[in-house]
C-alpha cells in the first residue's frame, strides 16, 4: 500500500475506532477505474464480479465476507472503503441479473453486463492463455461503502 492509502486507512481506523493492523485489500477495478469507484462511493455499484481462476493463477486469496477493501483510482489513490457482505462462486451463466442490476454499470441491464464482462473476461483470461467460457466459475462480491 503507498503513503497516501495508508494514512487513509490509518484515518479510516481512527474514526472508526478499528486497530490500524485491521486486514484491508487495497484495490482498483479493472476497466475504467476512476468511473467505477466514483459508481462505489456514491452507492451505485455494491457488487463486483471476478473470475475464481484469475485468482488461481495470481495466488491470490478469495475475498472473505467481513473484510474491509479499500478502493482506489486509476492512481491508485484512495477513494472509499468497503466492507464485503457476500461472497459466492458461481458458474458465469448463472450470474442473476439482480446481482448485474448491483453492479451499476451502463444502463443496469443484465444484457449490458453480460456483454461487457463477457469482453473483458474473455481478454483476462487470454491474458494467461486460458479460455472463457459460461461454465467458467466467477466469484460474485456484495459489498457496502463505510467511508
Amino acid at each position: 500500500m503507498n503513503t497516501v492509502s495508508q494514512e487513509f486507512w490509518t484515518e479510516f481506523c481512527q474514526k472508526h475506532q478499528l486497530a490500524p493492523e485491521t486486514k484491508v485489500s487495497a484495490w482498483s477495478f479493472g476497466t475504467d477505474a476512476d468511473h467505477l469507484a466514483d459508481l462505489v462511493k456514491k452507492g451505485i455499484k455494491t457488487a463486483t464480479t471476478s473470475g475464481f481462476e484469475l485468482y488461481v493463477f495470481d495466488q491470490e486469496p478469495l475475498p472473505q465476507v467481513g473484510e474491509y477493501n479499500l478502493i482506489l483510482d486509476s492512481h491508485d489513490q484512495p477513494v472509499c472503503v468497503t466492507q464485503t457482505e457476500v461472497v459466492e462462486v458461481v458458474p458465469f451463466k448463472y450470474i442473476s441479473a439482480e446481482h448485474a442490476y448491483h453492479e451499476g454499470e451502463g444502463d443496469r441491464s443484465y444484457d449490458y453486463w453480460h456483454r461487457v464482462h463477457v469482453d473483458f473476461f474473455t481478454q483476462e483470461y487470454a491474458d494467461y492463455r486460458a479460455t472463457f467460457t459460461p461454465e467458467s466459475k466467477c466469484v460474485c462480491e456484495v459489498f457496502t461503502v463505510i467511508d
